[in-house]
């Protein structure tokens, strides 16, 4: 399967006495966006506590490792690694103990200049123990001087990329977001104290009050006094990553005031308008989960029923690999399937968020067709992605991405469809606003870009 992998998500809780227990229910409502590994840390005044390890949620935290993390505050995370391996080492939250106390990292993102910038920590004397960006946030904040706040605010200053990042002292929480606003992040009410999560959805999951996103830029301390908000640059914008609306954020979040939902069934009504003239289909089909919403978008505007064509094995986890081809093509089959009795005979609209390597695309549309469907018509509710992503998207070389190496008949040959459509980048925008990174569909990056340590534009 040729997914896009999802972010990471991060979570943290200032001032409340179960601060472990609602970090953890708040990264239950975040674990789409990574399961690779998962962590939390607390702090009680004192001194932080961390229990981490790699799978998902449950699995990490099933022998109790919840018991141990005392205080009323925390920090939490779920990871995809999109920088690093998957060992234990890169598995967050990050504590680092020093002189000036001990603190905890949890990021998500991706950090454009790391290569650049490790090169200079490890001349300086910094070691390192594993490879992700986050120890690198750390080590940056460890060699700033003057108060944290300072040296947080410094430290930033020399991050290019796409972050949002929390810091967990033994008294204080920090989030910051980096200037152009690429990685969603925003901040809740919950009693006397606050919330931080990567995506709204968390908020409604432990019943705190969402005020608003954090802004580009931004460096929130939270601490006895309250909340108080200061920016590390006056160069800010909102380009948040056009991805979160298509595919990465859950369909009940809110993104920049954007409803998900909202906006992936307005990208669905948008196709059907184009196709109103052209196309003759019995039934709409969405890919679960993140099609759906644009599936039912399509159907409104067409007047084409929406069926539950394909159905999804919520409680498969990942098949690794198998050691012939045709158990790896079952372990595949085990987490989708088709309901043949719905499509077949019948003339699909296939909706799907996006098409990265093909791999996917393909295989559905065969499923669809050994089930007898009588046309397959694959319409993906984003633009073709041709330029990679350096900001925290595992699609790190152009020669990956099939949209680029193939035209738009090749490709439909390829993955076996009737017919094959896009959305236009003009309509994504309509769908979401102008205010978005769009650079893996028009190759216009908002931050510099770095090669082998050099700076390129």
């Amino acid at each position: 399967m040729d997914e896009i992998k999802e972010e990471c998500g991060v979570f943290g809780i200032y001032h409340n006495p179960e601060a472990a227990s609602l970090a953890y229910f708040g990264l239950h409502a975040l674990q789409h966006r990574g399961q690779e590994g998962a962590g939390i840390a607390t702090a009680d005044g004192k001194d932080i506590y961390c229990f981490k390890g790699r799978g998902l949620l449950a699995s990490v935290f099933e022998q109790g490792g919840l018991a141990g993390l005392k205080g009323g505050n925390s920090v939490g995370h779920v990871r995809y690694g999109t920088e690093g391996g998957n060992e234990i080492e890169n598995v967050q939250p990050m504590v680092a103990r020093a002189q000036i106390g001990s603190i905890a990292v949890v990021h998500n993102g991706q950090i454009a200049n790391a290569g650049e910038l490790r090169c200079e920590l490890e001349n300086n004397g910094s070691i390192f123990r594993g490879t992700s960006d986050s120890e690198i946030i750390l080590h940056m904040i460890q060699r700033r001087k003057g108060p944290l706040l300072r040296k947080i605010q410094e430290a930033c200053k020399k991050l290019d990329g796409a972050f949002s990042f929390l810091i967990l002292t033994e008294k204080n929480l920090y989030a910051i977001r980096d200037k152009n606003g690429l990685r969603p992040l925003s901040i809740a009410r919950l009693n006397e104290g606050y919330c931080l999560s990567s995506e709204s959805c968390a908020f409604e999951a432990i019943g705190a009050k969402f005020l608003r996103d954090v802004r580009p830029g931004e460096v929130i301390k939270l601490s006895e006094k309250g909340m108080e908000s200061s920016f590390y640059t006056e160069e800010t914008q909102h380009r948040i990553c056009a991805m979160e609306y298509i595919y990465f954020s859950r369909p009940d979040s809110n993104v920049e005031g954007l409803n998900v939902h909202t906006v992936r069934k307005k990208c669905g009504k948008i196709m059907a308008m184009k196709d109103r003239d052209g196309l003759a289909a019995d039934i709409v089909v969405g890919v679960p989960d993140s099609s759906l919403s644009a599936a039912m978008g399509y159907s409104e505007a067409s007047g084409l029923p929406c069926e539950m064509g394909l159905i999804k094995n919520r409680y498969v986890g990942r098949t690794f690999i198998k050691p012939t081809q045709r158990l790896r093509d079952m372990g595949v089959k085990m987490k989708l399937s088709v309901n043949v009795s719905v499509v077949a005979g019948k003339r699909v609209v296939l909706i799907d968020d996006s098409l990265v390597r093909g791999t996917t695309s393909r295989y559905i549309v065969q499923l669809l067709k050994e089930a007898s469907a009588k046309e397959v018509h694959l319409r993906i509710a984003s633009p073709a992605i041709i330029y990679p992503c350096f900001y925290g998207v595992d699609t790190s070389t152009q020669q990956e991405l099939i949209s680029y190496r193939l035209s738009s008949a090749a490709l439909r040959e390829y993955v076996g469809a009737d017919s094959l459509r896009f959305l236009s980048l003009e309509d994504l925008q309509r769908a979401c606003g102008g205010n978005c990174c769009f650079a893996c569909f028009n190759g216009e990056y908002v931050t510099p870009l770095y090669c082998h340590g050099e700076k390129s534009k």
